[in-house]
């Protein structure tokens, strides 16, 4: 049906907006109606570009998605400072594993510092707590932060790095770290660039796009948690290049009787080459965090490819065996350095686990049983397809007929029986008529929204696990998801590896095996 234009008549019976309320509201308004179509734009482009398509048809989309993901990042830095502005931040302070945060931020951006030829790397100090903070909160300033450093670092790598430095046992202070091998800030604009429309030249804002908003929202959020953030050289002697650290410090409420990290490696002892310092360092962290003992290794045979090795290696001096570390691009090197000697392979940004998990098979000469890195997607038009949730009925609640057509195409590769409902109340009555293994539910929808719907389903004793859906990415959205019986909070557009995360949380299920389609 068409909608009638609007008429002088009706703007003049329109209320005016609430003064003190009214500035959040609008806010919240102008994130879901500004967000929604650019999501939109974003996954649908995501899609296109893993269809089979010519080298200048695959260009074009490309760089409309990469301007699309830019307008996102511009509009997401605009309507945080503008809350900012309007002093409606709020916290909800949750426990907080600090390794998967950071390991999470990291893994979000290899796409991106991959795509540049740079190395992204990340370690937590041993002895780091898991911690009381608001994770949203958290998340955005490491982002922007880490995200800052990719975008001005045209060579080299990324490292995001935490230690603790100081404060009680109860309330200890954390830094949270990022060095990149950049140009550099100068002392001159060390201050500017945490201003607001603030760039350390004038052309930054032309060569690297940006309204300069993000490192000021980092700093607002940054006192807002009683802490400081500052840009310094980063120090000599970690590596040859130049660049920046950018250290984020503040106090934490650690949580009490936490559970020590595990130390598999104990005893174990690693040597890691990698003609990135940055690898290096950080693959060490996580062997110390995990127990092992890192050593020099000269004259091991693996360490005399490490020259050829596009990533380094890690070799365990004790048997001559290793590991060699590729980034997801480099997949097709494996039966080559397989044929070399090496034993198995780590796809970065590394993680702790899967390091140590491959060392202990280097030692025990046995494949580990899989390989945790994210797996790229194939092409739509390759007829067979990589399917982990084969069977599982999932119930798809959302009135955007864009955002339903992605999430149900992302949703059925990954062999998901999937059945829609554009309201709240559909959903309610389609969970009274059948059995669901998941829901996925939208929080906006006209008539009954997502949190009314699922408070309604929570009502009959229904344990099905719903999972948010909203193109808002305020922390009081996850806090609304949760209170209405919301299992989890997925924020758009929807990445497939999110949303994998999610149905593995949920379902219990990573099955991996092909089926023809």
């Amino acid at each position: 049906m068409a909608r009638r234009a609007k008429t002088s008549e009706d703007a003049a019976k329109a209320p005016a907006p609430e003064a003190p309320g009214g500035s959040d509201q609008f806010l919240r308004l102008m994130s879901h109606e500004m967000r929604t179509p650019l999501n939109g734009v974003i996954g649908m482009l995501g899609l296109l570009t893993r269809t089979r398509l010519d080298g200048a048809q695959r260009a074009y989309a490309e760089a409309a998605q990469s301007s699309a993901e830019h307008l996102l990042g511009l509009v997401n830095d605009l309507l945080d400072y503008a809350r900012l502005e309007a002093g409606r931040l709020e916290f909800d302070p949750a426990p907080v594993e600090v390794e998967a945060l950071v390991r999470g931020v990291a893994e979000l951006l290899s796409p991106r510092a991959h795509d540049k030829g740079l190395e992204i790397v990340w370690s937590v100090a041993d002895g780091t707590p898991d911690i009381m903070a608001d994770e949203g909160r958290l998340r955005q300033v490491l982002f922007n932060l880490a995200g800052n450093a990719v975008k001005f670092t045209d060579a080299g790598a990324v490292r995001i790095a935490v230690e603790r430095t100081g404060g009680s046992e109860k309330r200890p202070v954390l830094a949270f770290i990022v060095d990149d091998t950049g140009p550099g800030v100068p002392p001159e604009a060390r201050e500017r660039i945490f201003e607001e429309f603030g760039h350390v030249d004038a052309s930054d804002a032309t060569r690297f796009g940006g309204a300069g908003l993000g490192l000021a929202v980092v700093r607002r959020l940054a006192e807002a948690m009683g802490g400081t953030v500052a840009v310094m050289d980063r120090p000599a002697g970690e590596g040859s290049r130049g660049g920046s650290r950018f250290r984020f410090e503040a106090p934490f409420a650690a949580i009490a009787g936490a559970e020590p990290r595990p130390r598999p490696l104990t005893g174990i002892a690693v040597t890691v080459c990698s003609p990135e310092p940055f690898v290096r360092r950080a693959a060490e962290d996580q062997i110390r965090g995990s127990g092992g003992e890192v050593c020099e290794a000269a004259g091991l045979a693996l360490v005399d490819h490490a020259g050829a090795a596009p990533g380094g290696v890690v070799p365990l001096p004790a048997s001559g065996r290793g590991v060699i570390l590729l980034k997801p691009s480099e997949r097709e090197l494996i039966a080559r350095y397989r044929a070399l000697g090496f034993q198995g392979y780590l796809i970065k940004p590394l993680r702790r686990a899967s390091l140590a998990e491959r060392v202990l098979a280097a030692v025990h000469a046995a494949e580990p049983t899989n390989d945790a890195a994210p797996r790229k997607a194939p092409a739509e038009d390759d007829r067979v397809i990589p399917v982990r949730f084969a069977g599982i009925r999932v119930l798809l609640a959302e009135d955007n007929p864009v955002g339903a057509l992605l999430a149900k195409t992302l949703l059925r590769r990954e062999g998901c029986v999937v059945e829609t409902a554009a309201t709240g109340d559909e959903a309610v009555a389609a969970l009274k008529r059948a059995r669901y293994d998941m829901v996925f539910m939208d929080m906006r929808m006209p008539g009954m929204d997502g949190p009314a719907a699922t408070r309604a389903i929570r009502a009959t004793g229904d344990r099905t696990p719903i999972v948010a859906l909203t193109a808002n990415a305020f922390a009081e959205d996850r806090k609304a998801c949760l209170e209405a019986g919301m299992d989890d909070h997925l924020v758009k557009p929807l990445e497939p590896d999110a949303l994998r995360a999610a149905l593995t949380r949920w379902t219990n299920r990573d099955n991996r095996f092909k089926v023809a389609v």
